[in-house]
């Protein structure tokens, strides 16, 4: 799959997975914690599936 997650956006989604995934394995906020699995997946391997359908992309163009 083509590389549609950039910059930001891509150290967002890591950001906000690990914060889930912590908080999911403190008790804080339960299992729904775990949700965070998705956003520091597609951060890794700047790839996301709803980007691809929708056609969004924030990487940057390479000319």
């Amino acid at each position: 799959m083509k590389a549609n997650v950039g910059g930001i956006d891509k150290v967002a989604r890591i950001v906000v997975g690990l914060i889930l995934i912590v908080l999911a394995l403190t008790g804080t906020i339960g299992v729904w914690g775990w949700i965070g699995v998705i956003p520091l997946a597609t951060g890794l391997f700047n790839v996301c599936p709803l980007y691809s359908l929708l056609g969004i992309s924030t990487c940057k163009n390479k000319h």
